[in-house]
């Protein structure tokens, strides 16, 4: 499976066409989406017409941008103009007018890229793994019968399978990096606003959106073309003023790293925390000064879930109170739980996670980044909401090392660094200060250059 990079090289060199990688995507998705099911819709037609006009622009030397031609996938729960964005629910009208894209999706389409479809969510994103009563659940590329993890575990499905070589997912307490931890594949949860996002979500200043490739340069190079300023987005951050390609290469010698097990309250899967452990001493041997030291603080998840709720909460209300038979029960009971908060309930939790942000702020000013897991465990069977033998039926009882960086908008990386002994994907969290984007994919890129398991292909792809 070529990644965008090389694709974008084969096509200025004339070694393959627009055209051939999007047919090659195509018969992926023919392949594989039958046992995955990681897309709600495909666009073939239109993505070829699309894979012409760029292969056009290349043959005449004008491609529109260093991503033209590149075929993409966009979860369905991002605006894309012309289709439906249903977010896995039976609630949306799907007749309505889709005349506008979201903003990465508007900065992808400018560039080039060519879109071949949309990928599966739960509903409304809500939770860590993906199914909905509107499309079923999706399945792993090493395991069809293990879930992909979520919410955007169409994209890393697809994404893993060469279904397109890029994805662009949402990311409100773990999305893109649950799933890339569970695939093998890459997923970075930028800083909050340097992607933009329209229309806003219900969860708020939680959800950011995020590139989702094979390979951290890839990631770097999707994250070049989606990080253009929007002006519908309020918190959007300036447009950045250098590639994050630039110094991608430049290695992680003198820089500091804190390495967390288990960030004082995790508790991993031996095979799990003995991948990470191997994983961090690749990186003290490309020169790292790595120090095992938590960060300081206990598990917010009781402050994440006044937020989450609560946007569960604001998700149902605008459909009144006859949805119970149509909405995925975990989601009815965030809901409700969501909907007992008061705003001063909501308040002391922003207060909450203000002071976990001084907390890292400080944290980084000793450390350049923080090295954790990304999960403490491997993919378990699909259908489920949380592993066999959970005390809680809440997905956050599974993904302690996630979403607490949603709460201070830290730019956050998992990266593939090994497998159990089932071959089931283990994922290396790498978090950064706020701003410092680059230098977490700086630290994944030194990761990758000295490991081959983003090579490994999946099960599923080698029968």
């Amino acid at each position: 499976m070529m990644q965008g990079v090389e694709l974008v090289e084969a096509y200025r060199t004339g070694e393959l066409s627009p055209v051939e990688a999007t047919q090659a995507s195509l018969e992926a998705i023919e392949e594989f989406d039958d046992q995955v099911n990681a897309f709600v819709l495909v666009d073939a037609e239109g993505a070829l017409a699309a894979a012409k006009e760029s292969e056009a622009r290349w043959h005449s030397g004008e491609p529109l941008g260093p991503t033209d031609g590149v075929p993409i996938s966009v979860k369905d729960a991002l605006w894309t103009r012309g289709w439906p964005t249903l977010r896995g629910s039976t609630l949306i009208d799907e007749s309505q007018p889709w005349d506008e894209d979201a903003p990465c999706v508007a900065r992808l389409r400018e560039s080039g890229a060519v879109i071949l479809g949309k990928t599966t969510t739960p509903e409304y994103s809500w939770k860590g793994v993906t199914d909905s009563f509107r499309y079923g659940v999706t399945g792993n590329p090493w395991d069809p019968s293990k879930t992909s993890g979520g919410s955007s575990g169409g994209s890393a499905t697809a994404v893993g399978l060469g279904m397109g070589a890029w994805s662009i997912g949402t990311d409100g307490g773990g999305s893109v990096r649950i799933p890339a931890a569970f695939t093998g594949t890459v997923a970075l949860k930028p800083t909050y606003g340097l992607i933009p996002l329209f229309p806003p979500s219900a969860f708020g200043t939680l959800s950011h959106v995020g590139p989702m490739t094979r390979t951290v340069r890839d990631n770097a190079a999707m994250l070049d073309v989606v990080t253009g300023f929007d002006a519908r987005d309020w918190s959007a951050l300036p447009t950045p003023g250098r590639s994050f390609l630039d110094g991608l290469d430049d290695g992680v010698a003198g820089l500091r790293v804190a390495y967390s097990r288990n960030l004082g309250f995790g508790k991993n899967d031996p095979e799990v925390e003995a991948a990470v452990d191997a994983a961090v001493g690749v990186l003290a041997a490309a020169g790292a000064v790595v120090t095992e030291v938590d960060p300081g603080f206990a598990d917010p998840v009781e402050v994440f879930n006044v937020l989450w709720f609560s946007g569960a909460a604001k998700v149902l209300q605008a459909y009144g109170d006859a949805v119970d038979d149509r909405v995925d029960p975990g989601l009815r009971r965030s809901a409700a739980a969501g909907a007992q908060y008061t705003a001063s309930d909501f308040l002391d939790a922003t207060a909450a996670r203000m002071e976990l942000g001084l907390l890292m702020g400080r944290f980084h000013l000793d450390y350049d980044v923080l090295v954790t897991p990304t999960l403490p465990l491997a993919a378990f069977p699909v259908g489920q909401d949380v592993p066999d033998g959970s005390a809680s039926p809440e997905w956050t009882s599974w993904t302690p090392y996630t979403y607490a960086f949603n709460l201070t908008q830290q730019p956050a990386l998992s990266v593939p660094c090994g497998f159990t002994s089932a071959r089931l994907p283990v994922g290396l969290q790498v978090v950064g200060p706020r701003h410092a984007d680059a230098l977490v994919l700086r630290v994944g890129q030194a990761y990758q250059a000295a490991t081959d398991w983003h090579l490994r292909t999946p099960t599923l792809a080698a029968r």
